[in-house]
């Protein structure tokens, strides 16, 4: 199905794929840093008309390491290096639950895709989801996205040429999310018309 402006929605990972994978959980702001180049190709995105959602997995919280407001302190320090770099994400959707609460939220389980796609309005085949774990391509998949890897966090073990353990057929793998950014802007300047008129 082909993507209309008002469809043009990319859902990314966070931990691995905009900022390093944590060891053991982010804990406060001050542990908040971008991944070289995240923050501009999230704003290469935005500018090429993409609105961008980040689904996270936050177990952290179902654990008692941090609350709710430390969360929205971290993203909120997010968000304004995002602006500082020209770059938006809309909206933090996450799942607060530990492995054993059995959610359906919980990556790799669809939910998070499936409220973004509710609460965007925009059918999850026509969205574009990108992360550093087979689990979110797993998540991506089962909701019925198009699914990518970055060779990032989780993955980046893997710029060796091998593929992850478990990943599903048909993931699109890209070094890291600026090679992703350059990758779906390039695709979308190839399928548009040019002011000719010719494809």
């Amino acid at each position: 199905m082909p993507h209309t402006r008002d469809s043009k929605l990319i859902v990314i990972d966070r931990d691995g794929t905009l900022n390093p994978d944590p060891e053991d959980y982010l804990r406060s702001p001050d542990d908040w840093q971008p991944l070289p180049g995240a923050l501009e190709a999230v704003a290469r995105l935005n500018q090429a008309g993409w609105r961008v959602v980040v689904a996270t997995n936050q177990s952290g919280l179902g654990r008692g390491l941090f609350d709710i407001a430390t969360l929205n302190d971290i993203h909120a320090r997010m968000h304004k290096a995002l602006a500082q770099a020209g770059g938006r994400v809309e909206a933090v959707f996450f799942c607060p639950h530990a492995p054993e609460d059995g959610c359906d939220c919980r990556k790799p389980a669809p939910g998070l895709f499936l409220q973004i796609s509710q609460r965007f309005g925009v059918p999850a085949a026509q969205m574009v989801a990108v992360g550093d774990s087979v689990r979110d391509a797993q998540a991506a998949l089962a909701a019925g996205c198009e699914a990518h890897l970055v060779l990032s966090g989780q993955s980046a073990a893997h710029r060796d040429g091998t593929l992850p353990p478990g990943l599903p057929a048909g993931v699109n793998v890209h070094p890291d999310l600026s090679a992703f950014a350059d990758a779906i802007v390039a695709r979308a300047k190839a399928i548009a018309p040019d002011k000719t008129g010719h494809p």
